[in-house]
């Protein structure tokens, strides 16, 4: 299940190789919303798994971005305890000012862009 969220990078982890197989690396989001007068923060945390671990590196922190990622879910047992857990794993990053650039060219089309005139509507007298 594919979600898509924005917010400002604050803490970025170093990799982490959790063993031979598996390495990690963790980020966190600063989420702010509006409700009336009040702004409401949520510091939301996310890992880059495998070769997805260099989508990020320090020249992101402090940086507005979108963070295309998934829900994953998991059930750990020991020692008869069980335990579940949930991971926000991002597979997309992007600073905002690339988001910039592409929704300035969509907002502003170019003349090439603008469809024809459907033919039946231009003899309206209006």
């Amino acid at each position: 299940m594919a979600f898509e969220i924005t917010g400002k990078i604050i803490e970025i982890s170093p990799v982490n190789q959790v063993s031979d197989k598996f390495k990690k690396r963790e980020f966190v989001i600063e989420k702010k919303e509006s409700g009336g007068a009040a702004v409401f923060i949520d510091y939301i945390k996310f890992q880059l798994i495998q070769d997805k671990c260099d989508l990020i590196n320090e020249s992101y922190l402090n940086e507005d971005v979108r963070i295309w990622f998934n829900l994953k879910g998991n059930k750990w047992e020991r020692d008869g305890k069980i335990n579940y857990f949930t991971n926000l794993d991002a597979w997309k990053i992007e600073k905002a000012s690339a988001q910039g650039r592409e929704q300035s060219s969509e907002s502003h089309p170019a003349l090439e862009d603008i469809p024809p005139e459907n033919d039946e509507m231009s003899d309206l007298p209006f």
